[in-house]
């Protein structure tokens, strides 16, 4: 599911692309159009939830020593 644009600056960060998907899925959510609640209540509803494990995952991949040699997971 993840959005690439073309003409888009490129964020250097890392997990980028993942935290852009995940706010645009909670932006875009009925939670948050519908109801009016807030983003952080509707990750707590478990609203997009394949990409909130997905960007925890790769969040936690910069912290294994065995990326030093392997490199960063580019999802």
């Amino acid at each position: 599911m993840p959005k690439y644009y073309e003409d888009k600056e490129v964020d250097k960060r890392a997990c980028a692309g993942l935290r852009e998907d995940l706010s645009n899925c909670l932006l875009e959510s009925p939670c948050v159009v519908q109801e009016g609640k807030t983003p952080k209540q509707c990750l707590k509803e478990g609203h997009c939830r394949t990409l909130q494990v997905s960007f925890f995952e790769c969040k936690r991949s910069m912290l294994d020593n065995r990326a030093r040699f392997r490199g960063r997971k580019e999802y």
